[in-house]
């Protein structure tokens, strides 16, 4: 590892330090950078994960796709993970923290409106950050995009019927702007461009320089933009941690809980279908991670802005990013 891989922990606790600093010092200025959005999707945070996400879409090799079906195991897990026990874990983790070890903090109706935005979280698959994930554990890129491509499309149909069953709300309905619009950015843009710098650059210099200069270029560029990300999304919200700390704890905790507890889930039982490392670990990083842009969206249309959803869903944004680098650094050291 590298003097910067090294000390990623270092660099990332630095980065949430000065981000809530500089969300402190700019105050509502920072706003203009928040509110740029399209259909929730952050645009500034948007460039930055495009940035991260196009190390990993510039590998992939589109005549190796079909042959991902021929391994099946890999993306059986994935899907059991994801929509059969990740969103009960987590509304059984929330469940037990919000309703019972915090009620003594908590009023009822605010640990529902918490237990609600983790059981948002819970029930949305990672769409884009996987890929960074993927990339950082030298996952394999094209059956990273399959596994990707399977949860996008079952969550089309299962996403509704699985928070209607865990929240009883009946008037809920998949936010379609942010979704089609989180797929085109995260995923359809970049996919495009990688292919074609791809076939271009190999084309014009050649298999070996691509590999060798061209892609050790791109790794530092994707870290700059990941540590970015993380000082724009701590300075976003710099205000309302500093006027609640204790909240962004608490629900921080079970929130944690679960990102854990799904990867190594997922880890264990993989391990067991002896699964190749670069499968493995982007599989894990799938269902411990979440698509944070629907979520956040459908907590704002259904509690409101200000609402205690929103928060939690707020904050799974937060934490996930500096959670799954320490998990990147487990997969990494955990390699077969």
């Amino acid at each position: 590892m590298g003097f910067f891989e090294r000390y990623l922990t270092l660099w990332v606790g630095m980065c949430i330090v000065g981000g809530i600093t500089l969300g402190k010092i700019l105050g509502d200025s920072i706003s203009v950078l928040s509110s740029m959005n399209i259909a929730t999707v952050n645009v500034p945070v948007a460039i930055l994960v495009w940035f991260m996400i196009f190390p990993m879409m510039v590998q992939i090799d589109f005549s190796s796709i079909m042959k991902v079906g021929k391994s099946p195991k890999g993306l059986a897990l994935t899907v059991i993970i994801n929509w059969l026990v990740k969103p009960f874990t987590m509304a059984f983790f929330a469940w037990v923290f919000f309703d019972k070890v915090y009620s003594a903090f908590l009023s009822p109706e605010l640990a529902q409106e918490y237990i609600a935005g983790a059981i948002l979280l819970g029930a949305a698959p990672c769409t884009a950050m996987v890929f960074v994930w993927s990339y950082l554990t030298k996952g394999d890129p094209e059956y990273t995009l399959v596994q990707v491509a399977i949860n996008d499309l079952i969550l089309l149909i299962a996403f509704v019927p699985i928070v209607k069953f865990l929240l009883g709300v009946t008037s809920i309905t998949i936010p379609y702007d942010t979704l089609i619009s989180s797929v085109v950015i995260f995923v359809v843009i970049p996919l495009v461009s990688g292919y074609l710098v791809n076939k271009v650059l190999i084309k014009s210099k050649g298999i070996k320089w691509f590999t060798e200069v061209f892609m050790a270029k791109l790794k530092p560029l994707s870290i700059i933009a990941l540590l970015s990300t993380l000082v724009l999304l701590f300075a976003f919200q710099g205000e309302k941690i500093l006027a609640n700390p204790f909240h962004i704890l608490l629900i921080a905790i079970p929130l944690a809980i679960q990102t854990y507890f799904i990867f190594f889930l997922s880890w264990g039982i993989g391990k067991k279908m002896k699964l190749a490392h670069c499968v493995l670990s982007p599989g894990s990083m799938i269902g411990a991670s979440n698509f944070f842009e629907l979520a956040v969206a459908v907590a704002i249309s259904l509690f409101g802005l200000n609402s205690g959803a929103a928060l939690t869903t707020v904050v799974g944004v937060l934490i996930e990013v500096p959670i799954m680098l320490s998990l990147v650094k487990v997969a990494n050291k955990w390699r077969y």
